[in-house]
């Protein structure tokens, strides 16, 4: 029996816009599902019905954090580079307008996650630098990263 193989996808959605139907930017317009809708257009647009048949079967959004706008995404080894240029062709998702940028590829879930934490934390320092907190305050970003990484920590396969 052989093992199907992998690749990971840690990618950060950046938003440029808000939808329009969106007045406060509090709410965040991205979820999984929407993701993964938005990356099956983007492959179905850029690669046809041809880079979807490779694709599809394979294709999950295992993770999304709308705080930090990251996602992890399974897809095939043989064929990740076609979501890999479907990820980076993507333009919005749901109207909403975003740079999606791909912040780690890997072959294991494990380092997958160990990605995701590290960059969960970069993210968290870089909202403190630029509220002017001290390293070590602790607010409710103490808190999301213990979630997060509890969250991240218990993905399977």
């Amino acid at each position: 029996m052989v093992r199907f193989k992998n690749r990971w996808l840690l990618v950060e959605f950046i938003p440029t816009t808000l939808p329009l139907d969106q007045a406060a930017p509090s709410t965040n317009p991205l979820d999984a599902k929407k993701i993964y809708n938005a990356l099956k257009q983007s492959i179905l647009t850029n690669f046809g019905d041809t880079g979807w048949g490779a694709v599809g079967l394979s294709l999950t959004v295992k993770y999304f954090s709308p705080t930090t706008n990251v996602a992890i995404i399974r897809v095939g080894r043989d064929q990740h580079r076609v979501a890999w240029g479907g990820v980076t062709l993507l333009k919005e998702i749901d109207s909403c307008k975003v740079i999606p940028y791909v912040v780690h590829v890997s072959g294991t879930i494990k380092h997958a996650q160990l990605a995701a934490i590290a960059h969960n934390r970069e993210v968290v320092a870089r909202f403190r630098a630029r509220s002017k907190l001290p390293a070590n305050y602790a607010d409710s970003y103490t808190r999301f990263l213990e979630i997060t990484e509890r969250e991240i920590g218990a993905l399977q396969d």
